[in-house]
């Protein structure tokens, strides 16, 4: 069965004119735990807002998302809090990290809402994260101390301490260098893949959407499959 699926899902905005401008088109697109999706689009084709409906974050105007078989649109503000809280790591381009904590304090964060051993132990699983992404030497270390690519690896680390069973990578290596996104999206979908959680990737990069097992088009607030030339074998 699916982790997430996405069902006739449409969104559209009223404007001051009175007008409605449509941004996402009776979206169609199920996703399995372990597995890795690219979303492409250019600016404007309603990635975002996809984005946003994927991780709970935004309704749909209509349609259904159903995360692990529960309808999500029927659940209660505080219920879809705690399905995203635990359920759904993000990992965004410009990193977000929090400029007055140092690494640690800032991988700890989602765990400080964690109950039971989760919250207990929150110091030491981020240190455990911070280990396994290759920052085991920076834990102290302030966001302005760190590169481009470390400040990733942390935003990446603290995405993925809860385990959660989605990550949602938005533009993850738009402001690194080439090597350094590479070795940020290779790292990102190793670590999912050991963790069996589903890894959607939101790009304009061409380069970075096919290092996914599966490539979708989003034109215009219409999603496609990619052209099969484009993708690489897995």
């Amino acid at each position: 069965m699916s982790l997430i699926k996405v069902a006739g899902v449409s969104k559209h905005v009223e404007l001051a004119d009175g007008s409605r401008l449509e941004i996402l088109t009776d979206i169609q697109m199920s996703v399995d735990a372990g597995e890795h999706l690219a979303v492409v689009g250019r600016s404007g084709s309603g990635k975002t807002t996809l984005l946003n409906i994927l991780g709970l974050l935004d309704a749909p105007s209509s349609g259904n998302v159903i995360f692990d078989g529960v309808e999500t649109g029927k659940l209660r503000k505080p219920a879809l809090d705690r399905l995203r809280g635990n359920s759904i790591g993000y990992v965004f381009q410009q990193f977000n990290l929090l400029s007055g904590l140092n690494a640690r304090e800032n991988v700890m964060m989602p765990l400080s809402y964690a109950r039971g051993a989760a919250f207990w132990r929150r110091r030491l699983l981020a240190e455990a994260m911070l280990d396994r992404v290759g920052l085991s030497h920076r834990l102290d270390s302030m966001p302005d101390q760190l590169s481009g690519g470390e400040q990733q690896r942390v935003a990446i680390a603290r995405a993925l301490v809860r385990e959660p069973r989605m990550i949602l990578a938005d533009e993850p290596t738009g402001a690194l260098d080439i090597e350094t996104g590479t070795s940020v999206m290779q790292l990102l979908e190793e670590v999912t893949t050991e963790n069996g959680a589903a890894l959607i990737t939101i790009t304009h990069d061409p380069g970075v959407a096919r290092l996914a097992r599966r490539q979708l088009r989003l034109d215009h607030g219409v999603l496609e499959a990619e052209e099969a030339s484009d993708a690489v074998s897995r």
